[in-house]
């Protein structure tokens, strides 16, 4: 029987299997996932003989890459506007572009070198990358060792940096995830403060919208809206019902348009474990990837890794 989830323009069917893996291929776990203007779907995975694994719209491998380029770490991945691949490993403290082909074409950050923790300069443990489609400026969020987002132009050269930890506007507690609109409006999933803000491209505060579970993965649908993937508990109530695993559409106004995902985790079709990264695609199907390893699957006897992508069918 098919799962439903969502109402009205917003109606998907969670389907039970999408990827068909060659014999032998593994993704461990998705911390992210995007798609190009092809409607290819590049997953970012946790598998370091295949990082990025490129899969066409019905779900077939079509090329791998970025082996020996990232660490246990992969974190983030985002399609620039020209199909560039944008990809963070909080790791190795690196932010890569490579072209839609896997070809290496540009690193911001040192491998293996961290800034000093809280220093605010670029990085320790950057999240994730968004680029302008008007400037072709980059925008990263350093928010695992740094509570900041840096600006920079499209060849890698550093032009402003703004946040510092705190709950005020304009400050972050963990900047997860960002996104970048034709306004050059900056997105920021500020994870822990249960909230996402937005600024001009200067990194001036225009407004937040709050209630959203650890938002995790966001991206910028190609119907104008903003789509979030929200963590499940945290510390001390990891294991309680009804707080985050769930995906929520917002418009760019910050109204809430639909929210789907049960109460309680699990790996079938209609529920989440932990949904990190999330792309879609131009029929406005979703995909969700999630650290479900990491956040479960390492925690079971015997550890396993559980299903860490899910693509839900967009209705009507």
């Amino acid at each position: 029987m098919a799962v439903i989830l969502g109402e009205g323009d917003f109606r998907y069917e969670a389907l039970a299997e999408w990827e068909k893996l060659p014999d032998g291929m593994e993704l461990l776990e998705t911390p992210g996932v995007a798609v190009d203007s092809k409607d290819r779907v590049y997953a970012f995975t946790r598998n370091p003989d295949n990082p990025v694994i490129v899969f066409d719209a019905d779900g077939n491998v079509v090329r791998t890459f970025g082996q020996g380029i990232f660490g246990k770490r992969s974190h983030g991945i985002l399609i620039g506007p020209d199909d560039s691949v944008w990809c963070a490993d909080d790791g190795i403290h690196t932010i890569t572009k490579f072209s839609p082909e896997g070809e290496l074409l540009l690193t911001i950050g040192a491998t293996n070198k961290p800034a000093p923790i809280w220093s605010g300069q670029p990085f320790n443990r950057p999240t994730h990358a968004g680029v302008s489609p008007n400037t072709g400026h980059i925008f990263v969020t350093d928010g695992y060792g740094n509570s900041r987002v840096h600006k920079y132009t499209a060849e890698g050269e550093l032009v402003l940096s703004w946040g510092e930890p705190g709950i005020d506007a304009g400050q972050f507690i963990r900047p997860h995830n960002v996104a970048v609109d034709s306004d050059d409006l900056v997105y920021v999933a500020d994870r822990e403060a249960h909230r996402v803000q937005v600024f001009d491209a200067d990194g001036n505060f225009v407004t937040m919208w709050n209630n959203i579970h650890r938002p995790d993965g966001m991206t910028l649908g190609p119907d104008g809206n903003i789509y979030v993937g929200e963590l499940n508990g945290m510390g001390g109530v990891d294991d309680a019902p009804g707080l985050g695993h769930r995906v929520s559409i917002l418009s760019r106004d910050g109204e809430l348009l639909a929210r789907f995902g049960d109460a309680e985790e699990g790996e079938e079709p209609g529920k989440f474990i932990a949904p990190h990264g999330i792309a879609v695609d131009s029929r406005g199907d979703i995909y969700v990837g999630e650290v479900a390893y990491t956040i479960r699957g390492s925690h079971m006897d015997p550890p396993r890794y559980p299903k860490s992508l899910k693509k839900l069918r967009k209705l009507g």
